[in-house]
This record gives structure tokens, C-alpha cells and sequence, in this order.
């Protein structure tokens, strides 16, 4: 019933930008937690609540931002100021279950997940 689906990966240079979205089905994404991950160990990168509270890995602090869009159920992360360490699949995750706003960086309290979109940054 809930599906995520993630677009916007590529490769680009360093100092570059992309813009992930997460489209999504089955569940409204301004009223659940909705959060970014990375690589395959689901490292947390952004979350924003539903009451629209945005927090950060340091790792990303100034050059990543997310957001969403009610009018078409989308997630965004904005990714500025790419480095090669950036690298990675970035992954969309729904309904954060977790006690408190830190809890929702890490990826063992959400319910569910998209496939994800590579995201390559070379030097």
C-alpha cells in the first residue's frame, strides 16, 4: 500500500548539485516523519517531522536541505556543494516511530522505505 519512489541521482563533479525526490503512495508525507538516508549501512542524512522540523547529519549541515511539496505527496533533498564522499545510494524513508526528533535520523525507527537513487560525486 505505501510506496517510495526516489529520482533525481547522478554523477556529477565536486561543487556540484542535485535535487532527490521521493514521490509517494499511500501514506501523506506533511503529516509523518519523512527522512534521507545514505549508503548501505542507512546512514541519516535529513528528517523533517510533520510539524515541518528539518535536522541534519553534521556531515551535511549548510549544503543539504529538504523540504516537501502536500500538492504532489513529494519529498525533496536538496544536495549543494557536492564532495566525493557524498557518494552513495541515497535512500526515502516514511513514518518515523521513534520517541524523539534525534530518533528519526536513524534508519531502525522507520516503517518504510524506497529502493533508492545513486548519487556520485567525482573530484
Amino acid at each position: 500500500q505505501v510506496q517510495l519512489v526516489e529520482s533525481g541521482g547522478g554523477s556529477v563533479q565536486a561543487g556540484g548539485s542535485l535535487r532527490l525526490s521521493c514521490a509517494a503512495s499511500g501514506i501523506t508525507v506533511y503529516v509523518v516523519s519523512m527522512g534521507w538516508f545514505r549508503r548501505t549501512e542507512r546512514e541519516g542524512v535529513a528528517t523533517i517531522s510533520s510539524g515541518g522540523t528539518t535536522r541534519y547529519t553534521e556531515a551535511v549541515k549548510g549544503r543539504f536541505t529538504i523540504s516537501r511539496d502536500a500538492a504532489v505527496n513529494t519529498v525533496y533533498l536538496q544536495l549543494n556543494s557536492l564532495q566525493p564522499e557524498d557518494t552513495g545510494m541515497y535512500y526515502c524513508a516514511a513514518f518515523c516511530l521513534g520517541g524523539g526528533p534525534s530518533d528519526c535520523l536513524r534508519a531502525e525507527y522507520y516503517q518504510h522505505w524506497g529502493q533508492g537513487t545513486q548519487v556520485t560525486v567525482s573530484s
